[in-house]
């Protein structure tokens, strides 16, 4: 069954005065909250299902804000591309741990934690955590609960196992491991000990991840456009969210042909997580894509709700 969305337009507005500049990431914790990761001075801002402001929390604390992931205790993992760090806090923003040295990343494809990391995807059963490793690198990195390093894979290249930036991470309800290779066009898929099993392909630019682990079983995909201006204007190519069966199997889209600006359309799909409704949100790195290159620079939308309506 093709699962169908509408969009709420205007859903999730911060408070007065307040700028998102753009979402980098967003989730959801177990109570239907969601948590909006971005790059203005408020760096966690948390909505109800409804779109209400609740709180905010991390100001002074991120150095630009990438990925965010929400465990099982609502633990909220934070990662931060700027400082090269991944830092776990409580759900009111209270600091549990880090990893990485702030401001002092690993030598440039070293392979070494961390250089520009992107995700953290937490094991469903062990307490184990990924981490994909990232712009300035080409690995996944697992750690256990405590945050003591286990082991790392991959390299740079095309080849099975190998990365061509690694810039989102997500696990299934059997612990496989997914990885969204974005400039590779594809996301590869391993189990807990790092060996290549498959990929999925058909994708562009996958960048945001997610798998609902609940009924279906799906993969959400947001596709990022293209960077060249020799396909600029070409339809279906990225500007969506691909909604995929597990073993890639394409069930639905949600977007336009064309990448714009209009509800419903997308300018550059960066994270995807749906609710216990199904509801799905997608943040966009608007302003990094296109907001940044026009004169004056121009904050674009950034943020998305999108209500399932059916199957």
């Amino acid at each position: 069954m093709t699962p169908t969305f509408r969009v709420l337009d205007g859903w999730g507005k911060p408070p007065d005065g307040w700028h998102y500049v753009e979402a980098a990431g967003v989730a959801v914790d177990s109570k239907d909250h969601v948590y909006v990761f971005n790059r203005g001075e408020h760096p966690v801002i948390v909505f109800d299902r409804e779109g209400n402001f609740l709180r905010s929390w991390g100001e002074g604390l991120v150095g630009r804000a990438h990925g965010i992931t929400i465990g099982p205790d609502d633990e909220v993992w934070l990662t931060d591309d700027g400082n090269h760090t991944i830092r776990k806090f409580t759900p009111e923003g209270r600091l549990l741990l880090t990893l990485g040295d702030p401001d002092k990343p690993a030598t440039l494809q070293s392979g070494k934690p961390f250089n520009r990391p992107t995700h953290v995807a937490l094991s469903p059963s062990s307490g184990d955590f990924y981490i994909s490793d990232g712009y300035g690198n080409s690995r996944v990195h697992k750690y256990d609960p405590k945050g003591r390093h286990l082991f790392s894979w991959g390299e740079p290249g095309t080849d099975p196992g190998c990365f061509n930036l690694p810039h989102n991470i997500a696990t299934d309800a059997e612990g496989l491991v997914y990885v969204a290779d974005r400039e590779n066009h594809r996301i590869q898929v391993f189990d807990d000990q790092g060996q290549y099993l498959a990929q999925l392909n058909n994708l562009h630019r996958p960048c945001g991840l997610f798998i609902d682990r609940r009924e279906g079983r799906r993969v959400y995909v947001g596709e990022l456009g293209t960077g060249l201006t020799v396909n600029a204007s070409v339809p279906g190519i990225g500007n969506r969210v691909s909604i995929l069966s597990l073993k890639g199997d394409l069930l639905g889209r949600v977007g336009d042909r064309f990448g714009g600006e209009k509800p419903g359309q997308f300018v550059a799909p960066h994270s995807v997580v749906s609710d216990s409704g199904g509801d799905l949100y997608v943040a966009e790195v608007s302003y990094t894509v296109r907001g940044r290159h026009e004169d004056p620079p121009r904050e674009i939308r950034c943020l998305q709700k999108f209500v399932r309506t059916g199957s």
